[in-house]
C-alpha cells in the first residue's frame, strides 16, 4: 500500500475575496477569507486479466486538502474497504493535469474485488432518500465489519474538556467560520487527530481514511467528536470504523440514537457549554450522577 499522507493545514482550503460589511454604524468595503468548496470525483481503479478498469463512483463537493483521505475513508464508509492492504495506491490522476487536483484514484489490491454497481445503488446516505429507518439499520448491520466492542471508561467530568478543545483544532474555521470538524481523542483525554471540511460527512472520511491507511481501526478505545449535529450518516460511518463512543455539539437524530444503541455505542449530544446530553452507552462513562 502507498497512500501518501498530505500535509496539514490543507493548502487551497480558504480564498480572499472582497465583501461590503455594514452595521448600525455604517458600512464599508473590506476583504473577507471564504472557505473553498470544489468538486472531488472518487474512482475505483481494478486490475483484471490484465486489463485496468477505471470506475466513477461519486462526486462529493468538498474542501481541497487530504483528498486521498477522503477517497479512502468514503470507500471504508461504504463498506467497500476493510484494511490498508486492500489499497494498492491512492493518488490524484495525474493524467489529466487541467482538472487532476480534484480526482482521486484509488486503484485496490489484486485480491480486493468490490461490487461497484452495488456502491452505485446505494441511496441510503441521503436524508431525504425516502427508505424507512429500520432498512437504513439494516443496510449498516449488513456492510459493517467492526461492531465496537470495547468498554474503555472516561470521567463524564472530561467531556467538556473535549469540547473546549475543538476550537484549537479547527484551524481553518477560525478564519472563514465556515468548516465542519472531527477530531479523535483518546480516553485520557489526548488530542490524537483531527480533520475539517465542508461539509461533516468529508470531514468525518478524512479522518477514517487516515485510520484505515494508517491501520489503526478500528477505533473502539477512541473519542470522536463532532463540530455539528449527530446525524444517522455519521453515526454510520463510526460504526464503519468500531469507533465505540461518538460525541456531537449539536443534537443527534432518532435514527442516529437507534443505531448508535443497536451497535452498543456510547452517543452524546449537546456537548457545549460544560454540559451534555447522553443517549445509550451511559456505562462508558464514569461519574454519572442519578439512575433510570
Amino acid at each position: 500500500m502507498s497512500g501518501r499522507q498530505e500535509a496539514s493545514p490543507p493548502a487551497g482550503a480558504t480564498r480572499r475575496v472582497s465583501a461590503r460589511s455594514w452595521s448600525a454604524d455604517g458600512s464599508a468595503r473590506r476583504d473577507d477569507v471564504v472557505v473553498v468548496e470544489e468538486p472531488l470525483e472518487i474512482r475505483v481503479v481494478q486490475e483484471r486479466a490484465g486489463r485496468r478498469r477505471v470506475d466513477p463512483i461519486a462526486v462529493t463537493m468538498r474542501t481541497p486538502g487530504h483528498d486521498l483521505e477522503l477517497a479512502v475513508g468514503f470507500l471504508l464508509s461504504e463498506g467497500l474497504l476493510a484494511r490498508p492492504q486492500q489499497v494498492w495506491d491512492v493518488a490524484h490522476c495525474e493524467s489529466d493535469p487541467e482538472h487532476g487536483r480534484n480526482v482521486v484514484e484509488v486503484t485496490l489490491a489484486p485480491d480486493c474485488v468490490v461490487d461497484v454497481e452495488r456502491l452505485r445503488r446505494n441511496v441510503y446516505t441521503s436524508s431525504s432518500c425516502g427508505i424507512c429507518g429500520r432498512t437504513a439499520l439494516e443496510r449498516v448491520a449488513t456492510a459493517s465489519s467492526r461492531r465496537p466492542i470495547a468498554e474503555i471508561p472516561i470521567a463524564a467530568a472530561r467531556l467538556p474538556e473535549l469540547a473546549g478543545r475543538l476550537g484549537g483544532v479547527q484551524t481553518v474555521f477560525s478564519r472563514t467560520g465556515g468548516l465542519h470538524a472531527t477530531v479523535l481523542f483518546g480516553s485520557d483525554g489526548e488530542l490524537l487527530l483531527g480533520r475539517e471540511d465542508v461539509g461533516r460527512h468529508n470531514a468525518f472520511d478524512k479522518l477514517l481514511g487516515r485510520l484505515l491507511l494508517d491501520d489503526a481501526l478500528p477505533a473502539d478505545e477512541r473519542w470522536v467528536l463532532v463540530s455539528g449535529r449527530a446525524s444517522f450518516e455519521l453515526v454510520q460511518k463510526a460504526v464503519m470504523g468500531g469507533i465505540a463512543c461518538l460525541a456531537a455539539v449539536g443534537a443527534p437524530s432518532s435514527l442516529a440514537i437507534e443505531l448508535a444503541e443497536e451497535f452498543g455505542m456510547t452517543l452524546v449530544g449537546f456537548l457545549r457549554d460544560g454540559r451534555f446530553n447522553v443517549y445509550c452507552g451511559e456505562r462508558r462513562l464514569l461519574g454519572l450522577e442519578g439512575g433510570g
